[in-house]
């Protein structure tokens, strides 16, 4: 693993070499031996500092993609840093914007240099699951059999590797589906609060109109929104990718069968669902075909907390309801659905990794409740308090009287996440394929059989060409 991040490292340090090298000013450059007594001298400096200061605070490095109108930031470390006199927090935000891909080179950058890392914050698993495979992420077991808990009871996202806990989980955003109330009310149907794949279906069927569609589904597309090709499989406690954890194919699962069995039926037999040559031909999307109207049921992910009230851009003329995401079977454990999180992590450079786990145990944990700004992963959050946190992203919306707060409360204390699988390093290629392939059926050039055997066999290759 170490082998990997010193590689990793040194492609990017080169790099920067040549920059520098191409943009030298006319200063003399210091000899090796000049800088190694400047270092030695240096490096006993900082040791007798640290040893004279050891009741002073310990200054840690935070980076995150995340902006202060997301986040919060200036009243959630300053409320830590009350509680953690000792602890000092310097915020280092990777991209303004909010841009992760932008975040994330900078941070690779930041670790080359050799700049002072800490906290890291990642956005989704795929990034979080490198970085630990790179060993820029440190394990955190030790602090959490310490503090003795069991975070599959204390969070509702497991983030477990190989055994190994390497980040704690902040914010929860359990994907739903939006649902026009109105159109629920005039088809003479009730909220559904509890409902499989099967029934999702009949309602869709009964909510299609001349005006407009039962449901709308947001992918797949060029590769991305995977989600929608995952639909019965999300609902599921583990093995919910197209790839095994073990790296084998997972397309040969009855329940991934049944999600092209819903797609095509829906599509092609009930017709209640937006076509997909619709979608991309005029590259539809999700907000505008649920605010206009244009669908009943869409099936999103919970950041849209944000906007279900309406705003400027997307306003609001009828009632929203929310329903839990679909199981399987009327017997099956309901609330399992994909889910986006942040993992907070502890560098495995940092000096001060026992500093850096307090401050991400807290985040996730009270300081969630701090911020404001978003559902907390943190089971230990009471009813009042994620009551008034969705009060909070509720009332910054135009509307929020014609949300259902309470269905929205309670799908957001009832979801829950599977088991993280590790992305595999050719998991795009492997997505890419399978939205191929789902277009040759949907555009009726293969049946789903052919499909299935068709993505199985080509999984297989791409796994073995990439050994």
């Amino acid at each position: 693993m170490k082998s990997k991040l010193l590689l990793f490292l040194l492609s990017i340090t080169l790099f920067l070499g040549i920059l520098a090298a191409c943009s030298s000013s006319d200063d003399e450059p210091a000899t090796s031996s000049d800088t190694d007594e400047d270092n030695t001298e240096q490096q006993e400096s900082d040791k007798e500092d640290e040893e004279a200061s050891s009741d002073e605070p310990v200054k840690i490095m935070f980076h995150t993609h995340g902006n202060e109108a997301s986040y919060n930031w200036s009243e959630t470390i300053p409320a830590f840093e009350e509680e953690y006199p000792n602890i000092e927090v310097e915020l280092v935000i990777l991209s303004e914007k909010g841009d992760t891909n932008e975040a994330l080179q900078k941070l690779d950058l930041a670790a080359s240099s050799g700049e002072q890392l800490d906290v890291l914050m990642f956005s989704d698993p795929a990034s979080y699951a490198q970085r630990v495979d790179l060993g820029m992420v440190a394990p955190i077991d030790e602090f959490i059999e310490e503090e003795g808990y069991d975070v599959t009871e204390e969070y509702k996202v497991n983030t477990q590797l190989d055994d190994q806990y390497y980040a704690l989980p902040g914010k929860f955003n359990p994907w739903y589906v939006l649902v026009n109330q109105d159109h629920l009310d005039e088809a003479g149907l009730e909220m559904p609060t509890d409902w499989t794949w099967d029934e999702f279906a009949d309602y869709a069927n009964q909510l299609t109109t001349d005006d407009h569609y039962g449901t709308f589904f947001h992918g797949p597309q060029n590769g991305g929104w995977m989600e929608y090709l995952k639909l019965a499989l999300a609902s599921k406690p583990e093995e919910t990718e197209l790839l095994k954890a073990d790296g084998s194919s997972n397309f040969e699962d009855p329940m991934f069968k049944k999600t092209l069995e819903l797609r095509w039926q829906m599509e092609k037999e009930d017709q209640s669902a937006t076509p997909y040559t619709d979608i991309m031909s005029q590259q539809l999307h999700y907000r505008d075909t649920f605010f206009n109207q244009d669908a009943s049921l869409v099936t999103i992910g919970s950041w849209m907390n944000t906007e279900l009230g309406g705003t400027d851009q997307f306003p609001l003329d009828f009632n929203v309801g929310i329903a839990p995401y679909p199981k399987n079977n009327a017997d099956d454990d309901g609330g399992y659905t994909p889910v986006t999180t942040d993992y907070m992590a502890v560098a495995s450079n940092s000096e001060h990794k026992e500093a850096a786990y307090e401050f991400i145990r807290w985040y996730t944990t009270e300081g969630q409740i701090v911020q404001g700004k978003n559902i907390p992963s943190w089971n230990g959050v009471g009813d009042e308090e994620l009551e008034n946190i969705v009060d909070l992203i509720l009332d910054d919306t135009n509307n929020p009287e014609k949300v259902d707060k309470e269905a929205l409360i309670s799908v957001l204390q009832n979801s829950k996440a599977s088991k993280l699988i590790p992305p595999a390093p050719y998991q795009a290629e492997i997505y890419q394929m399978a939205n191929d392939e789902y277009e040759k059926l949907i555009y009726e050039e293969q049946n789903i059989e052919e499909t299935i055997n068709a993505m199985h066999e080509q999984a297989q290759d791409i796994m073995e060409n990439n050994q």
